[in-house]
């Protein structure tokens, strides 16, 4: 036998055959190029630390990649949460009182390396029912005197066509309304006619002109971010409630920001939600969409969740008679299913004693609403509106608390039409039975357990239905 040579290859001897051909372009190729080797995909990982609303807080160790939402989702898994598209991560800047909501995209890393020595800045982890409210109902986002269409566009847009302008490129509703302007290095406030277009936001040095001569360019948003005022006039010194401001990324602190004022909630709304619009565009959209992408059956504009089989067999019965029947007629089920909550809850009052005896338990009664997360104990009414507005000015959103002004009653509080409106629960005392209720009397609830369940399938005296509970998210 012939002694191998250097250099020699199971190529160079044509009787045995090569089983792997197509790794070998040549004699002298690398058996393993290097596209079929495994890339190295180590990924920097750093610490970052986030807050609850009790001011608990958890150190994560993330990729130095991650965005808002894996960041939402890593905190819905650890702490077994149940995920309805409305957790959000918020960023507060504790001294200037300023906050916002991250966007889903956004890179968490990338968002604290603007933060400055001198700030103390906390990110927190919190549902805001508000976040894509927009994309659902945006005739109630842009009233009529504060949107103007291109001359070509017709004024009647639908639903949908109002967000196709939005999100077009080439075309963009223009957003005009006084605001009070903060003059740069002064504490005074200047009351201003301001115009949001797609290159940025401009006011009229005359009136309510908008000539191009009469337009001052005031700010863009591509290096800034826009927060909320959470102080309202308490650090500021703005003439409303309703600030918000532009803080350029990097920036020195608040001898840096553009500083504004709406007259109303409304208004605020308005020009926030234009100006996300504008500067994120489709993203937005895209982060909207991106829980229902690849459901069947959901419309892009009207998303409605999938009943099971199982749950469409279901019918309403009636066994309050010799023979038992379906109740066909909706309202009737819905007044059947609420009187046999109401009868469930009355029996669920009655508890035996030592001795093995019912007895009512009153006291529980009372207290019993402790245990609610829909409840806070002892908060005045402007931190009530500080947590309603922190988890968006959605209808339905509420949160029950005690009264300030009387230590026997209760405040229930309930954001409708981009307003915060307060209702208070009377307890009263009928044949040594205490009940509470809303409407001097006509209708009672045992507790207050009963008393939101109700308001929570018919909005009774209220203005809506109780339908998000602002609760304090311990992790």
């Amino acid at each position: 036998n012939r002694r191998k040579k250097k250099g020699d290859s199971i190529l160079e001897n044509p009787s045995i055959p090569n089983p792997f051909p197509e790794l070998c372009c040549s004699p002298f190729a690398s058996v393993l190029s290097a596209s079929l080797l495994p890339k190295a995909t180590s990924r920097k990982k750093q610490v970052i630390k986030v807050y609850s609303e009790d001011d608990t807080s958890r150190a994560l160790e993330v990729p130095s990649d991650i965005t808002a939402r894996d960041v939402c989702q890593l905190l819905i898994l650890k702490n077994h949460y149940v995920d309805d598209h409305s957790w959000t991560l918020f960023e507060q800047l504790t001294h200037t009182g300023l906050g916002r909501a991250l966007e889903d995209h956004e890179l968490v890393m990338e968002v604290q390396s603007n933060w400055v020595m001198e700030e103390e800045t906390k990110l927190y982890f919190r549902k805001n029912y508000g976040k894509y409210e927009f994309f659902k109902n945006p005739l109630s986002f842009f009233p009529d005197h504060m949107i103007s269409f291109p001359s070509e566009t017709n004024a009647a847009l639908s639903h949908s066509g109002i967000l196709q302008m939005f999100l077009s490129s080439s075309t963009y509703p223009e957003i005009h309304g006084y605001l009070h302007a903060k003059e740069q290095g002064k504490k005074s406030w200047k009351k201003l006619y301001f115009l949001l277009r797609r290159s940025g936001l401009y006011f009229s040095t005359k009136g309510t002109s908008k000539e191009p001569r009469h337009l001052q360019f005031f700010c863009e948003f591509s290096n800034s971010d826009m927060y909320m005022s959470l102080t309202g006039k308490k650090i500021s010194g703005a003439p409303t409630n309703y600030g918000f401001c532009f803080k350029p990324n990097k920036s020195g602190g608040t001898r840096d920001l553009k500083q504004l004022c709406a007259d109303d909630e409304q208004s605020r709304t308005c020009w926030m939600t234009a100006i996300r619009l504008l500067k994120y565009g489709m993203q937005l959209y895209q982060n909207y969409m991106q829980p229902y992408q690849g459901r069947s059956g959901c419309s892009p504009l009207n998303i409605t969740p999938m009943r099971s089989i199982s749950e469409n067999s279901l019918v309403a019965m009636d066994f309050s008679g010799h023979r038992s029947r379906i109740i066909e007629n909706p309202t009737e089920a819905l007044s059947v299913a609420v009187e046999e909550g109401l009868a469930w809850r009355r029996r669920g009052c009655l508890r035996l004693n030592s001795h093995g005896s019912p007895i009512a338990m009153s006291n529980m009664g009372m207290s019993i609403h402790r245990s609610q997360s829909w409840f806070h104990h002892k908060i005045s009414r402007e931190e009530a509106q500080r947590l309603i507005l922190q988890h968006g000015l959605v209808d339905g959103v509420f949160l029950v608390r005690d009264s300030q002004s009387n230590p026997k009653t209760f405040v229930l509080s309930l954001s409708h039409g981009l307003k915060i409106k307060h209702f208070q629960i009377v307890p009263l005392e009928d044949d040594g039975k205490l009940f509470y209720t809303l409407d001097d009397g006509h209708t009672r609830f045992t507790d207050l357990i009963q008393l939101v369940e109700f308001y929570q399938l018919n909005k009774g005296v209220l203005p809506c239905k109780l339908k998000h509970y602002c609760a304090r998210i311990a992790l």
